[in-house]
């Protein structure tokens, strides 16, 4: 090894561990140009046969904002979640409690008591309000490529998102996003033989913003993996 050349797994780890789902951004839209760094870098993400069945559809400034007006009002008019892809049939065992101290953490950290309805309906709601990113992208895959489509789509977005961080930008990857697809193909002219597989939301973080005050842990190696020996 070249003693010279960087210490390249120290700057992932640094990525890794400096990365979070941001929830609170500041307005500023980003520079085009970093935008499409982060896409560039992102796009070398490793995908079945090379098949890179991701894409992407990004919202400028001015058309999320729109997108920010428009889902609100298709939920709070009761429209129904109707996602591409199925839901989680059911979180088990360590799944749930993971997903629950998610929720505590973020409750706790944006003051929304336990048993508050209407405090836990309006942080519910930043979801679709972006938790004021000034940008949102969609990300698709095509119908036939199935599962491993999807599997490849999570790889793009794992690498977006170090990319982002790379870059000085923060992100959110949001499978809330994916529960109206429809509105999606309108809104934005989605192709309809496409399936709506997860939002990214991304800018500049607001390190003064309440849900941006906690970290999720990560299960230890043993709690993750098997050898076989």
């Amino acid at each position: 090894m070249n003693s010279h050349a960087p210490d390249c797994a120290t700057t992932l780890e640094h990525l890794a561990l400096d990365r979070y789902s941001c929830r609170g951004y500041r307005p500023d839209p980003l520079p085009r140009a970093t935008i499409d760094r982060i896409l560039t870098i992102a796009q070398r993400s490793p995908s079945w046969c090379n098949s890179q069945a991701w894409q992407l559809t990004v919202g400028s400034a001015a058309a999320t904002e729109r997108a920010r007006g428009a889902l609100l009002a298709h939920v709070r008019s009761g429209a129904r979640p109707q996602p591409d892809l199925d839901w989680p049939r059911e979180y088990r065992g360590v799944y749930l409690q993971r997903r629950r101290e998610c929720g505590f953490q973020l409750y706790a950290a944006t003051g929304v008591a336990r048993g508050d309805k209407e405090a836990a309906d309006r942080q519910r709601l930043e979801n679709f309000r972006f938790f004021g990113a000034p940008h949102v992208a969609i990300v698709t895959t095509e119908e036939p490529l199935g599962t491993y489509g999807a599997i490849d789509c999570g790889a793009y977005i794992a690498m977006f998102m170090l990319a982002a961080r790379a870059c000085g930008v923060a992100s959110i990857a949001m499978a809330a996003l994916a529960a109206y697809p429809q509105f999606w193909r309108e809104q934005w002219g989605l192709d309809p033989q496409r399936r709506v597989v997860c939002g990214l939301a991304f800018g500049l973080e607001d390190p003064s913003h309440p849900a941006n005050a906690f970290r999720t842990p990560r299960a230890t190696l043993a709690d993750a993996v098997q050898w076989v020996d």
